[in-house]
């Protein structure tokens, strides 16, 4: 065997090479990264276009010089959308993770994720249902009188939406007639006096809240533009918005609710099965089957239900869980005797949440919210409560509690529904979501379902630690919350994949939480018409849990619960699986403070 002997300037030549080489590679890899970051941010810059395109009020929101218009629903503006859609999702995949830094790599999932969601929309033909069992497009339209106006151009480009209007709604109703045509509808059970939600806009043009804001004026408004902009508006709202409304009453009345679907389940509807378990995987953010779902929710009913009788043995109650259920739905000292109590009592639970924020959060939101009542015209079929976020930085946004029906609106639920939907619930969340201008405005102006709703049932459920819940009909009120939470992941499976009756889905509501029996019909009926989305809750809430559970394991006495929550919304609404890598990064992260 021959020895190779290396001289000294074989060695060095040999040694250049090697730099050169990795000298080389460095800059290819560089060049990748960079080209990838480029093709990452047109695709986020052309679906953003998208976005705005397809919801013009968001648009001028964001940019209040532009003249605002009314959402295009033209088959081939929906068709040519699609397409546009389909391709940058074709683009985005093409991308390489290992080219993306890990909040490059977060914006990519969460993009391919809106697009695919909007790609499956269209293919699943979820225009022909722009409805549900709460109300529709009709009644969320009308939310164009609810902005600010605060000169010439507010008004000038609601006059202009108050033109669109027809031309809006003949697009909706075309939608809804393909729908009857193809058998996918709304199911007819659900939509008993849902005309009335849209004979409440049908009145005199003084009494029209699409009148509202001609009713006041900016200060600095000469009387000459008071008087045009008041005149224009009347014949409008006149001779082209009701006029609207009333044909869409006929159409409901006289054609659609009489030839609605008789049955329930999402999975009867053409290529149903594969729609309901799209649906539940979107709402979840996790690939689980509604199987999968509705076990786990069997067993956290179980759990609950043992909770809520230990609360009736310690009141000492004589008689059974439904002795119980029914004396809460029917006695008077749990139900307030106005709409001003109603509305003061939630006010005043919202002020003692608004004083522990500190003690749980770091960062808390610059924007305040208000409490309004649900509007009259849509209430009667509307849910308990909900928060709206604020239409700019200059507004607040607002935590809706529904008057209507006060016997129906226990008071014993009312701290949960207010850590809910107000703070640390939904507005702290979503105003926190908003003022992180770091991220993209495709993740500022979205919302991931099991992520915002699982933290406003953890927030119900961060109340108990923060001293709520001290009477013990409060605490009640608590858990039948967590278990209206939990028996929805048994519902919604049980009517859209196990073909549950309505009345076996209401029964099972009724007999497991204390919810008045108007809200669950209302309840059972949303699930009917809104397939998926009632299991977003209870999948983002033990989530949430899990990962506490675990960062507290393993962080021991140096866990720091505001850090912890402040880890959770560091980087807005993301789907479970961002958000577990995301504290286990934060536990890592931690941990080597801890070993310094």
């Amino acid at each position: 065997m021959h020895r190779l002997l290396l001289t000294p300037f074989f060695i060095f030549s040999l040694s250049a090479c090697q730099l050169n080489s990795l000298h080389t590679n460095n800059i290819i890899e560089i060049e990748e990264k960079m080209a990838s970051n480029l093709a990452l941010s047109n695709i986020v810059e052309q679906a953003w276009q998208l976005t705005l395109q397809s919801d013009p009020d968001l648009a001028y929101r964001l940019d209040n010089t532009a003249t605002v218009k009314l959402p295009d629903l033209s088959p081939q503006l929906l068709l040519t959308r699609n397409q546009q859609q389909q391709k940058l999702l074709d683009q985005l995949t093409q991308i390489p993770d290992t080219a993306l830094s890990r909040s490059q790599q977060i914006n990519k999932q969460i993009l391919a994720s809106q697009l695919q969601d909007a790609i499956d929309r269209y293919h699943f033909k979820m225009h022909y249902l722009p409805l549900t069992a709460e109300g529709g497009f009709h009644s969320d339209i009308a939310r164009i009188s609810h902005r600010r106006f605060i000169n010439e151009q507010d008004y000038k480009s609601y006059l202009h939406q108050l033109k669109m209007l027809p031309r809006y709604f003949q697009q909706q109703t075309f939608w809804l007639q393909q729908g009857v045509k193809e058998g996918i509808t709304l199911p007819k059970i659900t939509l008993n006096g849902f005309e009335d939600s849209i004979s409440a806009f049908i009145v005199p043009v003084n009494d029209s809240g699409y009148f509202t804001p001609f009713n006041t004026f900016p200060q600095h408004f000469t009387e000459k533009q008071k008087i045009a902009f008041k005149q224009e508006g009347k014949q409008l709202i006149q001779q082209s918005v009701i006029p609207a409304y009333q044909a869409f009453y006929h159409f409901m009345t006289q054609d659609y609710i009489p030839k609605a679907r008789i049955n329930l389940a999402a999975s009867a509807l053409p290529n149903g099965k594969a729609f309901y378990e799209n649906r539940v995987r979107y709402y979840t953010t996790r690939d689980i089957s509604a199987d999968e779902v509705h076990t786990l929710g069997l067993n956290e009913v179980k759990r609950i239900r043992a909770e809520m009788q230990t609360v009736i043995e310690d009141l000492a109650f004589k008689g059974n869980f439904a002795d119980f259920l029914h004396f809460l739905r029917n006695d008077p000292q749990f139900y307030a005797t106005s709409s001003k109590a109603l509305l003061k009592e939630a006010a005043f639970i919202a002020k003692k949440a608004d004083a522990i924020l500190p003690q749980y959060f770091t960062q808390l939101p610059s924007t305040p919210y208000g409490i309004a009542a649900v509007p009259a015209e849509i209430a009667p079929k509307y849910t308990t409560g909900r928060y709206l976020g604020s239409n700019s930085d200059d507004e607040p946004g607002y935590y809706w509690i529904n008057t209507y029906a006060l016997n129906k609106r226990p008071l014993y639920e009312l701290e949960a529904l207010t850590l809910h939907e107000a703070v640390p619930g939904h507005h702290l969340q979503i105003s926190l979501n908003q003022s992180l201008t770091q991220l993209p405005n495709f993740r500022r102006y979205s919302y991931i379902s099991a992520f915002g709703e699982g933290w406003g049932l953890y927030a119900e459920y961060l109340g108990l630690e923060a001293g709520f819940y001290q009477d013990p009909y409060s605490n009640f009120g608590r858990l039948t919350y967590e278990m209206w939470r939990a028996a929805r992941l048994v519902v919604d499976t049980g009517i859209h994949a196990k073909n549950w009756s309505r009345k076996q889905a209401i029964d099972f509501m009724a007999s497991n939480t204390a919810l008045s029996l108007h809200n669950v019909t209302t309840e059972i009926d949303r699930y009917i018409t809104w397939p998926g989305q009632a299991l977003s809750y209870k999948i983002g809430e033990l989530t949430i849990k899990k990962l506490r559970q675990q960062a507290e394991i393993a962080l021991g006495a140096h866990f720091n619960l505001r850090r912890f929550h402040d880890a959770i919304l560091a980087n807005g609404s993301v789907p479970m699986t961002i958000l577990e890598q995301n504290i286990q990064d934060f536990i890592q992260a931690e941990q080597q403070i801890q070993s310094l």
